[in-house]
């Protein structure tokens, strides 16, 4: 499998780069990107500032889920802690420890990497880093988040990990990021976690430079 991690990604040059929106999440912009052949071909995306998720299991083996509204797919999901990087300087293991205080009102004695996922190449460059986390405690109440807009009527579950893969397998869970966690986490337990990896693991992100 090394013969794709070894292909020649720097004969594909970025010509020239045009931005059409600028948000807190992400920006949109178009590349001229001239092919190992010779031609130029333009491809729209999103440079995404990147994301972290959490498979937090508790010692029941239990995974927690938290359901919430998402407004692009229009319908309530399914899904795994997670949140953006939108705090300057935030360690990615910082961050994901944050959300899982933030969305399941829990905080975690062990964090490890768990996987690293392009949820949708084609269209964005965002790169999530899922953690397992354990040894769970909760979070005291005054320390807890107070949450807002779809997070307010967040719903909060712990679901056996086998019966959560179950669910993803039964079409019941259709977030990505979810899906790749708990099919991860599964195999890793059955490996005995011997596929777990220190939280500062690099990521293996590739920028696509501007030209100039």
């Amino acid at each position: 499998m090394s013969d794709c991690a070894a292909a020649e990604t720097e004969r594909y040059q970025v010509v020239s780069r045009t931005e059409h929106f600028a948000g807190p999440m992400f920006r949109v912009v178009t590349d001229e990107v001239r092919m190992p052949d010779g031609n130029v071909a333009k491809r729209d995306y999103m440079v995404h500032i990147g994301s972290v998720g959490v498979v937090a299991l508790d010692e029941d083996g239990r995974v927690v889920l938290v359901c919430q509204y998402r407004h692009p797919a229009g319908q309530h999901l399914w899904e795994l802690p997670a949140g953006i990087m939108d705090v300057d300087g935030e360690a990615l293991d910082r961050a994901a420890l944050r959300e899982l205080e933030e969305e399941a009102d829990l905080t975690a004695g062990r964090l490890d990497v768990l996987v690293d996922a392009y949820p949708s190449p084609g269209c964005s460059n965002e790169l999530i880093r899922l953690f397992l986390a354990r040894d769970l405690s909760p979070v005291p109440s005054e320390r807890r988040h107070e949450r807002r807009d779809e997070e307010a009527g967040m719903i909060v579950r712990r679901v056996d990990l086998d019966e959560a893969v179950a669910m993803a397998l039964r079409g019941e869970i259709v977030n990505a990021a979810c899906l790749v966690g708990l099919l991860a986490a599964a195999r890793a337990r059955d490996c005995g976690w011997s596929t777990l990896r220190p939280v500062d693991t690099p990521l293996p992100r590739r920028e696509v430079a501007p030209p100039g």
